[in-house]
């Protein structure tokens, strides 16, 4: 059984643990972290949009970890099969990004040499804009995009891990509507007909080694907004896992579920044919990858082993007793990441 969270109370007692844990569908918990110097070294907090079709993706992030910030920019093209991620860093932070600490309201904006990105939100709709010099050799990047057709449900999730003053607050809101354009250099690139985005709003403090799962899909099936979110190890997932799907703004929960991630000679085998399952025959998904966003990073007590692979998903997810969704190649993603921070 799963604990589902249905009244509106704080997140976190004086020592940072997770009064509740569980789950619910929209922006129940309040966020009131201790700010402390030591609080803020550990509390890593960022927004991560994702932004795609079928054609191209485009990923946007403001991290602020405490010890150090990060703004990133990453542009995917699916058809001729390769990527760019720039992501420049910035040392001890310390809160100073100003993440809001909720996911209704509030803009966060980041800028640096050569870049800014901005998170507008208006509720009713969200504005992302920015830039970024030398992102192609001497092209520029620029965006412009919409985000509209807020859903009213999504994933929340409040875990605890298994230490004492550590927690992740997250939520995901996948299937917004998403227009506009990016532009590289001269070149134009539509983000308009059928494309969606999906937000990862995140929040804790965490133990130093991790491993996850996470996979995520917004898309339209028979012009019908639907989706999923999909991971694991992300802390103690006793209380809920934070599997869901998404089917025209509305949720509906799942239990456990499996990557099927296939490996060759005791090794991940990334471009590799995974297999999603769950544990109430709800899914039953073969996931056939196109592009691996691969990146390692050693620089001594911090290790970040990521792999976002994105591809094409095929099968059935059962959203209850009566309806099937069908999936024949709708574009979405699912990765392994490896974090000492």
């Amino acid at each position: 059984m799963q604990n589902r969270i249905i009244a509106a109370k704080n997140l976190l007692d004086k020592d940072n643990n997770i009064i509740e844990p569980g789950y619910c569908t929209d922006m129940l918990p309040i966020y009131n972290k201790k700010t402390d110097l030591i609080s803020r070294f550990k509390t890593k907090e960022w927004d991560y949009y994702y932004i795609g079709n079928q054609n191209y993706g485009l990923a946007l992030t403001i991290a602020d970890n405490g010890y150090m910030g990060l703004d990133s920019v990453s542009f995917l093209d699916f058809n001729e099969k390769w990527e760019i991620t720039k992501s420049p860093m910035q040392f001890m932070t310390l809160g100073k990004k100003n993440h809001p600490r909720s996911s209704l309201t509030g803009d966060l904006t980041s800028k640096g040499k050569n870049y800014a990105l901005s998170f507008i939100n208006k509720q009713s709709e969200r504005i992302l804009q920015g830039y970024m010099h030398n992102f192609q050799g001497n092209n520029t990047i620029k965006w412009n995009i919409k985000l509209t057709d807020v859903p009213d449900e999504s994933i929340v999730i409040c875990t605890p891990f298994n230490k004492k003053g550590c927690f992740y607050y997250n939520q995901k809101i996948n299937c917004m509507k998403a227009c506009g354009t990016v532009m590289i250099g001269e070149k134009n690139y539509d983000f308009s007909e059928k494309t969606t985005s999906v937000l990862d709003w995140g929040r804790g403090i965490w133990t130093y080694d991790n491993t996850w799962y996470w996979s995520s899909l917004s898309c339209y099936v028979n012009n019908v907004p639907f989706g999923f979110n999909l991971g694991y190890g992300f802390g103690n997932t006793s209380a809920a896992s934070e599997n869901m799907l998404f089917y025209d703004g509305k949720a509906y929960k799942l239990d456990q579920v499996d990557f099927g991630l296939p490996q060759v000679d005791n090794r991940d085998h990334f471009y590799g044919i995974w297999h999603f399952t769950d544990n109430n025959n709800q899914l039953d998904l073969r996931f056939e990858p196109i592009l691996d966003r691969a990146n390692r990073t050693n620089a001594l007590i911090i290790e970040s082993d990521q792999h976002q692979v994105f591809g094409k998903f095929y099968g059935q997810c059962k959203l209850d007793d009566t309806r099937t969704i069908t999936l024949d190649g709708q574009l979405g993603f699912a990765e392994k990441v490896r974090n000492r921070w």
